[in-house]
């Protein structure tokens, strides 16, 4: 047997059992040492799928993803979150379905300091949806756009899907952080609009509310102070090239402990986000471990090569691919996890892209907004499970009828970075320059 088929086989396999349920870290690792394996023989092969973990994830620039994921978890137990809604509530409110567009750009907000989007949905849903349905909203607007709101986070930096993506295709992380602040704001503003052009054709949706003197408008700004001083910090520190992008999230975390802490913060609720940080962190890790031997088994079975010769050899425009590239992202990501995915299709589908003349940090932005969408489209929509398990009062039904018009949003915030991918560039290409 050919090592291709041998590949095909061992892909097919891991998809059915993915599909079927199984961890993908484990069916990785196990299709990847058995594919491994059957290449090169059990010795070369054992060896292999055993040192290629260490010696991949002992990469530098992973470390900046405890960094980040501990600035989002200690904003959250230290109590930061509700001085973003307040303060967005008081200056959005006005606005025909004001508390819904308050959400958007809270949620943004939180993003800055958070990069996991399903903490962010959760913490709005908590923060939020009370607001909204007891202003008489209707519950399927304010659990939607929580849901939307919370994948913001994969996109705005600092986001751990953005690291990953550096750390698989080998590109400049703090490159790819800079580039998706500008499509990160584009995607809140394009969702602010939709929900002011939905409650202004449907009013009952979600009315404005009473717009607070504007002493109270400004007294709400101070307790929003923290999250900016983070989100300058890490920006200038990369943007002047002081400091690494790990350095930069850990003077981050350093900023937002001080600020939590004086705030009250007590040893409870850090030893809480510090085991949450750990969690979601070695979550994280066993991912990249498993699809890490798998990955050096598809390299070994010629996979990458063969489907980017096989892409580029097609008799259409790159633009007409690359549609058809994203399309294929669209249905995987509705039964598997966001970083599941880019693990498993950017070894096969990057070296593709690349041969078709795109830029790869372009490129990673359009994904990453790709993962944003999977994560509310059914049946796995990760962030729509997270919304109704934190509102039971909300069926899950609703949550994913609410989420359909931010899901046309996001085709349309797709369609524009494809269209003009300077909105994309323009930051990273300012910096380096």
């Amino acid at each position: 047997m050919s090592e291709f088929a041998i590949g095909l086989i061992g892909t097919s396999a891991l998809l059915i059992l993915v599909f079927a349920g199984v961890r993908v870290f484990v069916v990785a690792a196990i299709v990847g040492l058995l594919g491994c394996v059957a290449i090169i023989g059990w010795k070369a092969g054992a060896g292999i799928s055993g040192t290629v973990p260490h010696s991949k994830s002992i990469n530098y620039a992973l470390s900046v993803l405890p960094m980040f994921i501990l600035i989002g978890f200690i904003a959250y137990h230290g109590g930061l979150t509700h001085a973003l809604f307040r303060a967005a509530r008081n200056w959005f409110g006005w606005v025909p379905g004001g508390l819904a567009v308050a959400s958007v750009f809270a949620t943004a907000g939180f993003a800055a300091v958070s990069g996991a989007s399903t903490a962010t949905a959760a913490v709005f849903s908590r923060v939020a949806i009370p607001h909204m349905l007891e202003n008489g909203y209707d519950r399927r607007l304010a659990a939607g756009v929580v849901a939307a709101g919370g994948t913001l986070a994969s996109l705005i930096p600092p986001s751990a899907i953005l690291v990953i993506y550096a750390i698989i295709v080998e590109e400049s992380v703090g490159t790819l952080i800079l580039a998706g602040f500008l499509p990160g704001v584009v995607s809140a503003i394009i969702y602010a609009m939709l929900i002011i052009g939905q409650c202004m054709w449907k009013p009952e949706l979600g009315k404005a509310i009473p717009s607070p003197p504007l002493k109270e408008k400004m007294a709400s700004l101070p307790g929003t102070v923290p999250i900016f001083v983070v989100v300058a910090v890490i920006f200038y520190s990369m943007y002047s090239g002081t400091a690494t992008p790990t350095e930069a999230g850990a003077v981050g975390a350093f900023v937002i402990l001080v600020v939590a802490l004086m705030k009250g913060m007590k040893w409870p609720s850090l030893k809480e986000a510090l085991l949450e940080t750990a969690k979601l962190t070695v979550m994280i890790f066993a991912l990249i471990w498993g699809v890490l031997i798998f990955v050096r088994f598809l390299g070994y079975a010629g996979l990458p090569q063969e489907f980017a010769g096989w892409i580029t050899g097609l008799p259409f425009p790159p633009v007409v691919i690359m549609i058809l590239i994203l399309c294929g992202y669209a249905v995987l990501g509705m039964f598997m996890d966001a970083i599941g995915m880019l693990l498993l299709t950017l070894p096969v589908v990057y070296p593709a892209v690349i041969a078709l003349g795109y830029d790869p940090i372009w490129f990673g932005i359009i994904v990453v907004k790709m993962c944003e969408v999977c994560l509310i489209t059914p049946p796995v929509g990760l962030n729509c499970y997270v919304v109704s398990a934190v509102r039971p009062d909300i069926p899950l039904g609703d949550v994913f009828r609410g989420i359909f018009p931010f899901f046309i949003a996001d085709v349309i915030t797709i369609g524009l970075f494809l269209a003009y991918p300077e909105i994309v560039l323009w930051l990273p290409n300012l910096v380096n320059s």
